[in-house]
């Protein structure tokens, strides 16, 4: 692929995650090539009582990823965590083979979840923990205020954060990296499915407590009976391979983008 001719990539993270926590991330896909850039949602702001929800979150990257068509760009979009939530409702009528029948150029040409949320309209992260049995956990897992804001209790448990090569201090600074998340994100059901009209790859993980392999398989499952064809790709790691199996992801990102 040409050097002119190569994606921008924009990157969505997930639930307590900033751009710092991605940095390792964007490091080694712009390895490739790549422009890439990590918004941090506005769920992430820390603000006590929580002032953002999906509908923020949603808003600011469909003008941000808008932003860049207009410039131009073809646009790649990563979604982990909850993030892929955000993508899912943010691009619907942003998708290259969408605008170019308006008679517009440019567009998202991909969508992939990094085990992220794949669902369909009308269905919440909530509604995924309920279907898994997962709701009863939620409070030793999250330290949820009375405003509706939480925290993680344990971010090496619930993300997976140890791996080859990571030591007690880069476990450490990454938890650094982490915020304050407001929690209303979780609750709101989607308006869009983006899946619907994008490309879709799914990038698995093999040990994730947070979203664990049959979830993930469900979502798949999901989107190819809704008749959409799904590359996938999986990575030996926790919920944050971003962090611990970094090269990895970055290597599925590209061969997503090569074909």
């Amino acid at each position: 692929m040409a050097a002119d001719s190569k994606p921008t990539i924009v990157l969505v993270g997930g639930a307590f995650h900033t751009p710092q926590s991605y940095e390792k991330l964007q490091t080694a896909i712009e390895g490739f090539g790549y422009e890439v850039h990590v918004p941090r949602l506005p769920t992430c702001n820390e603000a006590r009582p929580p002032n953002a929800d999906l509908g923020s979150d949603t808003e600011l990257i469909r003008s941000y990823v808008e932003d860049l068509i207009q410039a131009g760009r073809t646009v790649v979009v990563v979604g982990h965590s909850y993030g892929g939530q955000v993508c899912s409702n943010a691009l619907c009528g942003l998708g290259v083979e969408t605008r170019a029948s308006d008679g517009l150029k440019g567009g998202v040409s991909n969508l992939i979840y990094l085990v992220g949320y794949a669902l369909p309209e009308g269905t919440s992260t909530l509604d995924k923990f309920k279907e898994f049995g997962n709701i009863e956990n939620m409070p030793l897992v999250f330290d949820m205020a009375e405003d509706g804001s939480a925290v993680v209790r344990d971010p090496k448990m619930l993300f997976g954060l140890e791996g080859p090569g990571i030591t007690d201090e880069d476990i450490e600074a990454y938890a650094k990296t982490l915020c304050r998340w407001s929690g209303k994100g979780m609750l709101q059901p989607l308006e869009r499915a983006a899946w619907r009209e994008i490309p879709v790859a799914y990038i698995h993980t093999t040990s994730d407590s947070s979203i664990p392999t049959p979830e993930q398989q469900s979502m798949v499952s999901f989107l190819e009976n809704a008749g959409r064809k799904v590359q996938t790709f999986t990575v030996e790691s926790g919920h944050a391979p971003n962090f611990n199996a970094t090269q990895s992801v970055a290597d599925a990102v590209h061969k997503v983008l090569s074909v």
